[in-house]
């Protein structure tokens, strides 16, 4: 298994990519393929005391660098030489089994969707983060690359979602929900009023484990293992979660130090804190997965140091392993509607 690194994307490259990379290297076995400045990349190793790359490490010249502050529509064009292009390429090329970059959503979105393309009758591929639950996590699925949807969008989305949560996280029959404001299908807005009774279909044909609606708080309880969303709303959900997750763990913090009792009931629960940190932290999942698109695609966290992306190399490993997008392509016509819009053309 060959892994390609964007060792130049995120707040913390080169840093972080390379180490990341170079520990997941070391972790899990599998080869690495590190995109962006030779001179800095080596630069880093030899920081952390590498003097030689690794055995299953090389590097990948790549002289350009997509910054954030760039047209994600454009960047990954106007900069040919990137190392977000660079990486896409060979990935399309098959020098690697998936691709990991911490850069710009925007443009990695945009060039995978060009680059790499669309598994054929996918209308658009999705940002699916797996999110702390009661259950044990849930594919939240879109969270922000589709702002906007039609019906069909949370068709695909469902069945993508459900595939995910079975062939790479080893959920069976996992339970989809259609994220709502009520468990009724008469709730929500058009767009899910009009899904629901495709989704139900597609659940009584025995194709999906469609549950229904649920509700955010139902979803973040385990209620369901795939939470399919249009990207707005699911982006708000993921954010709210994550703020929460922030605000409990900072209050717990000022709740432990009020006094010498509540800082020996800290010492007392430590395991549990730790344990509770460790299940709210995005770092121990690594990354989010780019359905829909022909090769394997993980964005990991802007942010990300290099645990998370060593985290985030396991679980592209996981994703190319697992089979899902050849699952995707042979049921595509199941994920299509009776008369569906025209397919878009790719670039």
């Amino acid at each position: 298994m060959k892994i390609i690194v964007d060792a130049m994307g995120g707040d913390n490259a080169p840093q972080a990519p390379v180490m990341g990379a170079v520990q997941a290297n070391r972790e899990y076995g599998v080869d690495i393929v590190l995109v962006g400045k030779s001179e800095e990349i080596l630069k880093v190793l030899a920081d952390n005391g590498i003097s030689d790359l690794p055995a299953g490490v090389e590097v990948a010249y790549a002289s350009q660098v997509v910054e954030m502050c760039d047209d994600p529509a454009t960047a990954f064009r106007k900069k040919k030489d990137s190392s977000l292009t660079v990486g896409l390429n060979l990935l399309k090329e098959g020098a690697g089994d998936a691709f990991v970059s911490a850069g710009s959503t925007g443009a990695l979105l945009s060039g995978a969707t060009l680059v790499a393309k669309r598994i054929k009758g996918i209308r658009r591929a999705a940002l699916a983060p797996v999110v702390p639950t009661g259950n044990g996590g849930a594919v939240l699925i879109d969270c922000g690359a589709n702002a906007e949807c039609p019906p069909e969008y949370l068709l695909q989305f469902a069945y993508m979602g459900s595939y995910y949560a079975e062939k790479v996280l080893g959920r069976p029959n996992p339970k989809v929900g259609l994220l709502n404001i009520g468990a009724e299908p008469s709730k929500g807005t058009a767009l899910q009023t009009t899904v629901y009774p495709m989704l139900e279909a597609a659940g009584e044909a025995g194709r999906i484990n469609f549950v229904g609606n649920v509700e955010a708080r139902e979803a973040v309880e385990g209620a369901v293992d795939v939470i399919v969303s249009d990207g707005y709303s699911g982006n708000i959900f993921l954010k709210t979660m994550e703020g929460t997750g922030l605000f409990l763990v900072r209050e717990l913090k000022g709740i432990f130090k009020k006094s010498l009792v509540t800082k020996l009931a800290a010492v007392m629960v430590s395991g549990g804190l730790k344990n509770l940190k460790k299940l709210m932290s995005a770092s121990e999942v690594g990354g989010t997965a780019l359905v829909g698109i022909s090769k394997p695609v993980i964005k990991a966290h802007g942010s990300s140091d290099a645990y998370a992306i060593q985290n985030a190399v396991r679980q592209a490993r996981d994703f190319a392993a697992s089979g899902m997008i050849e699952r995707i392509t042979e049921h595509i016509d199941l994920m299509r509607l009776e008369t569906p819009a025209r397919e878009e053309t790719q670039a």
